[in-house]
């Protein structure tokens, strides 16, 4: 199981080090491509989540009702 506080102990020169290395893997023309691609996947995560909690709370509402009558 990975420490919620693992970043609370890397330091500053380890995260420069790690940064690097990423650059020099996927070069300066990659990053750009990789990070939209990430951004396009936390949006539609966000985008289901938010039918998800929709789809739950109209599902209570005709429930009420239902009880209501």
């Amino acid at each position: 199981m990975i420490q919620p506080t693992l970043l609370g102990v890397l330091g500053t020169n380890e995260i420069i080090i790690i940064l690097v290395i990423v650059l020099l893997l996927f070069g300066g023309k990659k990053i750009p491509e990789l990070m939209r691609g990430l951004g396009k996947g936390v949006r539609e995560f966000n985008d289901a989540k938010t039918n998800v909690k929709k789809e739950i709370e109209e599902s209570a509402n005709e429930v009420k009702n239902s009880v209501k009558e």
